[in-house]
């Protein structure tokens, strides 16, 4: 008896000395202050619906959205792509609008959007989880990688571009403003729409079949994607069933075999969310996610997405737009048919990426 009268007061002071130690690692190694930040939000800050009357009765037979990660600092950029999108399509069809930022969109930012719109307004923030550098990441690698590639490659030193790679790649679609649609369009700050846009994309997508679309292919900076190629040939190899037998890989392959650096450049795409929710790209982001790759190089979205798109999709289920007129700074796709050209656009068709050297829109209509 008196042997176990000692071990409540053991307990306790193993207690006391684990909770020392957890302070101790606390204040050692706190956690980033963006997370403790995170804690401290509003619900409206984390979430907000902003709903239009007039749309109160409004169906539509795809349920489908805009989706834009943008900056508060973004907000006339982005009111003028928005005003454009709105002139050349959305105000005939009021389809909704989700804006995410990794920080609490500002009252004049939501407002904005508000007035800019004929959709329903959705604005979220990004949950830390989606936009940090994950536990299994080597830091001092990754940040030296950064510092390697600051002068040889676009945003090669930037922390803040590789954590929203990583989102675009495999998390903007579980973000829980996204639940309720099938498919989506993306839309970036100062982005321009050159031409009228006839018809519904979305029900095209639907009606065809397709779940990808794109307006613009070129060629990835080398240097961010040293081992894409290999990880992804061992992701193939792990899970071939994945892989469906009338791929398009050979899209994407060089003559001797490895990646030739072409992909669909996804500041500009429609796509179905099935696609990106389906257990092939789960296991394709995750198989990368941990490789460590978006911040040890720099890999994109843009060639993650193409490789799952190659991948995991045949080319019946993807389309080019080379109706809609689209620019994002320094290229553009623009209409080539003349008397389309001319009633319905303000883009110059000589100029489209289509007729550069780097655009592989032309080998991809060749398959």
């Amino acid at each position: 008896m008196h042997k176990h009268a000692h071990q409540p007061r053991l307990t306790r002071v193993v207690l006391v000395l684990v909770a020392l130690a957890a302070a101790v690692l606390y204040l050692a190694c706190p956690p980033p202050i963006e997370k403790v930040r995170a804690l401290g939000y509003a619900p409206d800050q984390i979430r907000e619906s902003r709903l239009k009357t007039a749309n109160a009765s409004a169906t539509h037979t795809v349920r489908a959205t805009f989706v834009i990660l943008a900056r508060n600092s973004e907000l006339h950029a982005l009111r003028t792509t928005v005003r454009q999108l709105e002139d050349q399509f959305n105000a005939r069809h009021n389809y909704p609008y989700v804006f995410l930022n990794n920080e609490p969109f500002t009252d004049e930012f939501k407002h904005a959007m508000e007035w800019a719109t004929s959709g329903d307004c959705h604005f979220g923030l990004v949950p830390y989880e989606h936009w940090s550098v994950p536990s299994w990441v080597d830091n001092v690698r990754a940040k030296w990688a950064a510092a390697t590639m600051d002068e040889h490659v676009p945003y090669g030193g930037s922390s803040s571009y590789r954590k929203m790679c990583r989102f675009q790649s495999g998390f903007f679609f579980r973000h829980k403003l996204l639940d309720p649609f099938d498919y989506y369009w993306r839309v970036e700050p100062g982005v321009e729409f050159t031409c009228a846009i006839h018809g519904d994309p979305f029900r095209f997508m639907v009606e065809n079949h397709k779940s990808y679309a794109f307006t613009i292919t070129l060629r990835e900076f080398p240097a961010t994607v040293h081992s894409l190629w290999a990880t992804t040939s061992a992701f193939r190899a792990l899970y071939p069933d994945y892989v469906v037998p009338n791929n398009t890989l050979r899209w994407l392959t060089a003559d001797n075999g490895k990646y030739n650096m072409c992909h669909f450049w996804s500041n500009f795409e429609i796509a179905s969310l099935a696609f990106l929710r389906s257990k092939q790209y789960m296991a394709y982001f995750d198989f990368l996610d941990h490789a460590g790759g978006f911040f040890y190089e720099r890999w994109g979205d843009a060639p993650v997405h193409s490789l799952a798109v190659a991948m995991f999709l045949n080319k019946s289920q993807v389309h080019y737009f080379d109706n809609i007129g689209y620019y994002h700074r320094p290229f553009q796709n623009c209409p080539t048919d003349p008397g389309f050209n001319s009633q319905y656009c303000f883009c110059n068709a000589n100029r489209s990426m289509l007729h550069h050297p780097d655009s592989c829109t032309r080998a991809w209509l060749d398959l």
